[in-house]
């Protein structure tokens, strides 16, 4: 049995002179990327390009251990991100999507879950709003709770779909089917503006979740499950940049449910959990582009946190 990540493995393209630099990038691929560097058997499902960023990102993935023998080999282009940042080190992008690798679904390749039997299947950011993939992707993944818990990171980009209540309506689509939903404070305030992230929370635990995990940044995180809120500080660090630290803290709460259990995840040892979280973040923070840590790295650095 391994972990499966699905979702988008693209290209970021970085500020830099006098041409961009291209860095292997997508939430769901630096998803799969840290939990290969904590020491998890990880499959990673998407399409990857037959083209020179195609091949980039296949050795860059192979490098860190994720395994690829669920994904798709497509001679379409790979999808890029063009990547801008604020004073702050956050990040905005801007992508190219149509047409490409990346959101290549299709139930003819897609893996069978009662044949391999996954642990867990983390899912989000683009894949599933683009469509015509993203309702293929739903339907397999109904198939897919009937084995293994959900883990859902909507990381909500407004740029692809302006449309409010249409995104608000794709995504708690998939909070319905989901165990775990990861936000960052930034998601919730674009698909609910003005609305307590707390509240929202309490919201999606009606529709059936079972634990709900907000990134606020350097503030730290919360967890709200039907126990109650447990909130974790943020680590102080130099901020290189953002990029992967949400999809770094996904890591830890994807390995969690894996290693703890949904059901156990309350009170204090959820509250490890998330100081875990911050302090992996803390240190992708710290590094250019998505470079989450290796476990070695972790342990040291939880040591001295």
């Amino acid at each position: 049995m391994s972990i499966w990540v699905c979702g988008e493995v693209l290209i970021d393209l970085l500020p830099g002179e006098p041409e961009r630099i291209a860095i292997v990038g997508g939430g769901p691929a630096n998803t799969a990327k840290a939990l290969s560097r904590l020491g998890h058997e990880v499959q990673f499902i998407d399409g990857i390009s037959t083209d020179a960023y195609g091949k980039s990102a296949r050795a860059e993935l192979i490098r860190d251990g994720v395994g690829l023998d669920l994904a798709l080999t497509s001679d379409l282009p790979t999808c890029t991100a063009t990547v801008s940042l604020s004073s702050d080190g956050s990040a905005s992008y801007e992508f190219l999507i149509n047409n490409t690798a990346t959101f290549a679904f299709d139930n003819s390749w897609l893996p069978d879950p009662e044949k391999y039997k996954p642990e867990v299947l983390q899912i989000g950011t683009l894949v599933t709003i683009i469509e015509p993939g993203a309702s293929v992707l739903y339907d397999w993944a109904v198939q897919v709770s009937e084995f293994a818990p959900i883990v859902f990171d909507p990381n909500i980009r407004p740029s692809v779909m302006p449309d409010l209540i249409k995104y608000r309506d794709e995504v708690e689509k998939w909070i319905k089917i989901s165990s775990v939903v990861k936000f960052s404070e930034d998601d919730i305030a674009a698909l609910y503006p003005n609305e307590d992230p707390i509240g929202i929370a309490k919201i999606c635990l009606k529709k059936g979740v079972q634990l709900v995990v907000i990134t606020r940044g350097a503030n730290g995180l919360v967890g709200v499950t039907s126990d109650g809120v447990v909130e974790v500080p943020g680590i102080k660090v130099a901020v290189v940049d953002t990029v992967g630290a949400g999809d770094t803290v996904g890591a830890i709460i994807v390995e969690a449910v894996t290693q703890i259990g949904i059901l156990n995840l309350t009170g204090p040892k959820l509250r490890e959990v998330l100081h875990r979280a911050a302090v992996a973040a803390a240190i992708t923070c710290s590094r250019a582009g998505a470079q989450p840590p290796r476990a070695f790295e972790l342990t040291d650095a939880l040591e001295r946190n």
